[in-house]
């Protein structure tokens, strides 16, 4: 037999291969790593769609929370982890879009390190007052920042977060002189704000929406540039007192780079799949996500849009990470 004929047979068996690992992909559970404490939106979504998603595939879907470094631990974990469609990542705005412009010496790339497979929902912030914060609008926020300069603290789930940015963004726009204070994720950060230990906080919607129900939290704005299905009552930042502001959070599954193209097909499947049932989609809605799914490709593109978007942000405020 010819070098081509060998050539030729091995290329074909590799492809049998390929063929084969898709048909039993799944074989055995998948982690995946949610690079947050428990308690955010990442934590939140990444939870729901893990759970539905070993429905559907029929092998558990492991939730990993690695936290710290405003994402980018538990991201590279997943970027160095083997490309066999067994190790996914929740991905989030913060460490593969905004990190890359935030961190000289980031230890993984956010589009060559990954394969994306679907944007699975975005939400807007939400801006949540503690209650003994006498100010109920947006108008209200600036006058009183304005009136006792440095005083007012936002928190965020970590420098470069989106809710750090939706709070630059804020504190130019609008001028007001609010003090940043991080904390180690989502979940910590509210946990001072319910407290009072911070007055403001630009929260994703899935960790702030069961304290405003609630009443422990008074929501004043969304940060998205249209009113959330969520809180159709609640003004944008924009449409409230500070024009052309526009701030929002998404999450998507990725995979390593070099996962097989059959794996991230199936996977991409099946997610599409749940995000179109009608009972996922109320899950969703009524924590403040707004259902995506779209194809690995729009996903990517999208990626790359968002990085350049939230680059130039960086840039403009001067944002250094601690």
């Amino acid at each position: 037999m010819g070098f081509h004929a060998v050539k030729a047979c091995a290329l074909a068996a590799l492809a049998v291969s390929a063929s084969a690992q898709a048909q039993v992909y799944p074989a055995k559970p998948i982690r995946m790593i949610v690079a947050y404490p428990p308690g955010g939106g990442t934590d939140i979504v990444g939870r729901m769609v893990a759970q539905k998603l070993g429905e559907t595939l029929g092998q558990s879907v492991l939730v990993e929370n690695r936290g710290g470094a405003s994402g980018n631990l538990g991201t590279e974990l997943a970027a160095r982890a083997v490309p066999d469609g067994y190790t996914i990542l929740m991905g989030n705005v913060a460490p593969n879009a905004i990190n890359v412009s935030l961190f000289k010496n980031l230890a993984f790339d956010p589009v060559a390190d990954f394969v994306p497979v679907s944007l699975v929902a975005s939400t807007p912030n939400i801006l949540v007052v503690h209650p003994s914060i006498p100010a109920r609008t947006v108008k209200e926020v600036i006058a009183l920042a304005k009136a006792k300069p440095g005083t007012l603290n936002f928190a965020s789930a970590g420098v470069g977060s989106s809710s750090h940015l939706a709070g630059e963004l804020f504190r130019i726009l609008a001028g007001a002189d609010i003090v940043h204070v991080p904390y180690k994720g989502a979940g910590p950060a509210i946990v001072d704000v319910l407290s009072g230990q911070v007055q403001l906080y630009f929260a994703t919607m899935p960790a702030a929406m069961p304290h405003v129900k609630s009443g422990k939290l008074a929501a004043v704005a969304v940060t998205s540039s249209r009113r959330s299905q969520a809180l159709p009552d609640l003004p944008t930042t924009a449409e409230a007192g500070v024009p052309g502001y526009e701030a929002s959070t998404w999450y998507g599954v990725l995979a390593p780079a070099r996962t097989p193209a059959a794996v991230i097909a199936r996977l991409h499947e099946n997610i599409v799949k749940i995000l179109a049932v009608s009972e996922t989609r109320a899950r969703l809605a009524d924590q403040g996500f707004e259902p995506v799914g779209n194809s690995p490709e729009e996903f990517g593109a999208y990626i790359k849009s968002e990085i350049a978007k939230w680059g130039k942000v960086i840039g403009d405020a001067g944002i250094r990470p601690e």
